[in-house]
């Protein structure tokens, strides 16, 4: 058996054993690059070191880490508390404002399934109180999610263009990034007439005598009864339980459906306690500051994010407690494990005879499909930071050819496996799931699969016929 097959066969092994296993995929993934390197190819422990992503974990670090600092001291749910309360009682509206105010914490850095696990409980709050679909809003904060993640700055787009760059392949990180919003944009306003939409249409909350949201101390509490996040016989139990395991986004980082900012925002002296003071105002212009760096300078994103939570850590010390152990680590183990794992392929030359493969199918296109067809299938049942970091390289042989649009084809693959993470048996679609109505709550879950395999099937052919076929990118 050849070092390719063999190599090939332990990845499948690290996805697989993690998605249906308690055991961490990174650290799979480091055992895998281990065991391959040293027993079947022969090399030494420097060389297998050699391909740990140094610039990626510095970016990971440094964006969750400044992103724990946010949340601290309030400035999260400041943002959250602004947002909500420019709804002035339109409900149509609220779905809208849970999309932007997820995209934006992603687009400024925070783990996806951390800002779904901050926003759900919140979101399905309105969603109990105004009588809103659960879906339609669970959907439209995993799109948001998702429209934000490929941000220069955000943990999606750092990995992409990442292994974009490492690669040598032409990117365009801003336009992956407008292309991934627009795309979750459209297919929310798909959502938001397929799921009840359009009976919100019209309705303010003052017509029923409900309170106007966005008000602190209106916004109730999405916990279940019972405390519980996933009763007995309730899927969304093991879903959740699931895919804590197999994404590895650690209880430190991302808040359990229960306790994130909700009850902040339900305490009755929350209007006071959300004012706009010193410490969120210099948090806010140090966001401002990362993003304006990131994308009008060279400087790297992690560096930059690591000086700006130093700098906030100097100036409100009480911001900074705990923000370290909040760091994204088990993300952090997660891709650089995988990518770890990956560099190890190259090395042997697995990634080249793989790609080579796929390109003698015939034609380019095709294989271009299949990749997209396959990031999204794996990415509904594992992690999409793992598969993002695994499959890209996978295309870089005809990529480097010439016949297939590297941009459309990273912007295809980009979206293909991310849009699926509705899923209920993935971490986002799992969270949304946990906090909905508990009577609601089976409902949610067959609806929540039944969109994600739909996803699954046609993401891949619709933005490889918008992205891939025209050649242009």
């Amino acid at each position: 058996m050849s070092d390719h097959v063999i190599s090939l066969i332990a990845l499948a092994l690290v996805f697989t054993v993690a998605t249906f296993t308690s055991v961490h995929m990174g650290a799979l993934a480091i055992v895998a690059a281990f065991v391959v390197g040293t027993f079947f190819v022969h090399e030494s422990a420097d060389e297998i070191f050699g391909g740990f992503p140094g610039d990626l974990f510095v970016v990971l670090v440094g964006v969750t880490f400044l992103f724990a600092i946010a949340k601290n001291n309030g400035t999260v749910d400041w943002l959250v508390h602004a947002s909500t309360r420019a709804v002035r009682g339109h409900i149509a509206l609220i779905p809208w404002v849970m999309f932007l105010i997820t995209a934006v914490l992603t687009a400024v850095g925070a783990v996806v399934p951390a800002a779904v696990a901050i926003i759900a409980p919140i979101g399905m709050g309105f969603a109990v109180r105004y009588r809103i679909n659960p879906v339609l809003l669970g959907l439209f904060i995993i799109n948001g999610a998702s429209a934000g993640g490929f941000s220069p700055i955000s943990i999606f787009g750092s990995i992409t263009n990442g292994v974009v760059s490492r690669n040598d392949l032409p990117g365009n990180p801003m336009l992956l990034f407008a292309s991934s919003f627009v795309f979750n944009a459209l297919l929310s306003a798909v959502v938001f007439f397929l799921f009840g939409g359009r009976e919100l249409i019209g309705r303010r909350a003052q017509d029923s005598g409900e309170p106007v949201p966005g008000n602190a101390g209106d916004v109730p509490e999405a916990r279940p009864k019972g405390g519980d996040t996933g009763g007995a016989g309730a899927p969304a139990g093991g879903a959740v339980a699931l895919q804590t395991s197999t994404t590895m986004t650690p209880t430190s980082t991302t808040p359990t459906p229960t306790s994130t900012g909700t009850a902040e925002l339900s305490d009755p002296s929350g209007p006071s306690a959300l004012r706009l003071n010193r410490v969120r105002a210099l948090t806010l212009t140090g966001l401002l500051g990362l993003v304006l760096g990131a994308l009008f300078t060279d400087l790297n994103v992690g560096l930059l994010a690591l000086t700006v939570a130093v700098v906030l850590s100097l100036l409100s010390p009480e911001s900074a407690k705990g923000a370290v152990d909040r760091c994204a680590w088990s993300t952090v183990l997660l891709v650089c494990g995988v990518v770890t794992f990956v560099g190890t392929m190259e090395r042997i030359g697995t990634i080249d005879w793989l790609g080579h493969s796929v390109a003698d199918v015939g034609a380019p296109l095709l294989g271009a499909l299949l990749i997209c067809c396959i990031g999204a299938v794996v990415s509904a049942f594992a992690s999409t930071t793992g598969i993002l970091g695994a499959l890209i390289p996978l295309a870089v042989p005809f990529l480097l050819g010439g016949e297939v649009g590297a941009v459309g084809m990273v912007i295809a693959l980009a979206i293909s496996s991310s849009v699926v993470d509705s899923s209920p048996i993935s971490t986002s679609g799992a969270l949304v799931t946990a906090n909905a109505p508990e009577d609601q709550r089976d409902a949610v879950f067959r609806k929540l699969m039944t969109w994600g395999l739909s996803m699954a099937a046609m993401a891949p052919p619709v933005t490889w016929v918008i992205f891939v076929v025209p050649g242009r990118l």
